[in-house]
């Protein structure tokens, strides 16, 4: 893509952030536009609003707690983690003796992956 005739070709793109630090989740549409800068090099910008913005796919900030561990998925991920989450099973049976649990990350993530409908 390129200018034409003093107009800028853009591409409209949208993601979903979650932040992994707070849980806060967003989505955010861009126009990402493609220019020439003098020289001839191709350079592209994203623009949300009219402002042109930080690359999304750089390094992302949470907008509620500016942490930097931010995850991007496609969007409309972040509506379908919003949705009432199915009643929680009963509590298991208490088990005799010490018992430990092993976090993993991927038992932090739960909520940001897809659910089956």
């Amino acid at each position: 893509m390129s200018e034409v005739a003093g107009q800028i070709a853009a591409v409209h793109e949208s993601y979903a952030f979650a932040c992994m630090r707070c849980g806060h989740g967003w989505e955010q549409s861009y126009a990402i536009e493609h220019h020439t800068d003098t020289e001839g090099h191709e350079c592209v910008r994203y623009v949300v609003g009219g402002a042109v913005v930080p690359s999304p796919l750089s390094r992302p900030v949470c907008e509620n707690c500016d942490g930097h561990v931010v995850r991007i998925m496609r969007a409309g991920q972040v509506s379908s983690v919003r949705r009432p989450a199915p009643a929680p099973a009963p509590a298991p049976e208490p088990v005799q003796g010490p018992e430990t649990h092993h976090w993993h990350l991927s038992d932090l993530l739960h909520p940001f992956q897809r659910r089956a409908s």
